[in-house]
């Protein structure tokens, strides 16, 4: 289980968000959602390493890994999607996902083929685009080769954010089939979004997060009232 416990974070003297105590199961996804601003993104960089936390513990398994780093972290499986498209523009679909395994130990690592294979099976695009360039491919598609880059090092908990930004939307589904069938394979996923409706329909818990302070958590299946929703995550009922 990944499990953070009274964790304080933020930047320099700024503290973003504070006394968050949250966790992820093996084979759980976790939906943390609040208002621009609340501290979302501050969170999965402090639970993946890239941030120190001020404050508070972050555990893996049971273990102690209160600040070891983003590359340690990685390497004990915790991988973390930043916002935005993430990927090496100037290398192929194929060399990108050949760096995802890089966080693998080397006895363990695919070879290259059956790396794509596996990405084509998930996301057929990128199958069809293997030789080119990642640069060449749209937003939506470069947002697959993220998270199959990510998923290829096989971790135990996937961290992403915002994976639907800017996509259109027919393209969000297969997005969160993605998520689902990782979950489903026994990954612990925390993801943080925006969008409520169609996450909400694969998360098992939520996290709401406002003002770097969570204001409610529990099983979705009781944030189905968006009026309710979004005064939770505003301050204010919904027009």
């Amino acid at each position: 289980m990944l499990r953070a416990e009274g964790l304080h974070a933020g930047y320099g003297r700024m503290t973003v968000f504070r006394d968050v105590t949250l966790e992820v199961a093996p084979g759980e996804i976790v939906l943390v959602l609040g208002p621009n601003g609340a501290g979302k993104s501050t969170l999965l960089k402090a639970l993946s390493g890239l941030l120190p936390p001020q404050r508070g513990t972050l555990s893996l398994g049971g273990e102690d890994v209160t600040g070891l780093g983003a590359e340690k972290l990685s390497r004990r499986g915790v991988r973390h999607v930043l916002e935005g498209h993430r990927v090496f523009p100037e290398l192929t679909v194929q060399e990108n996902l050949r760096l995802g395994q890089l966080a693998r130990p080397r006895g363990r690592r695919l070879p290259d083929g059956e790396v794509v294979d596996m990405a084509a099976r998930t996301f057929p695009i990128l199958g069809d685009k293997r030789a080119q360039l990642a640069r060449s491919l749209s937003g939506g598609q470069q947002q697959m080769l993220a998270l199959v880059q990510a998923w290829a090092a096989r971790p135990d908990y996937l961290l992403c954010d915002e994976p639907s930004l800017g996509l259109a939307q027919s393209l969000v589904p297969d997005i969160l089939r993605f998520f689902r069938d990782r979950a489903g394979e026994g990954m612990g996923v925390l993801l943080v979004e925006q969008l409520v409706d169609q996450p909400l329909t694969i998360a098992d818990r939520v996290v709401v997060l406002r003002q770097g302070r969570i204001v409610a958590e529990g099983p979705a299946a009781d944030f189905t009232d968006r009026a309710a929703l979004a005064e939770l995550m505003l301050g204010q009922v919904s027009a």
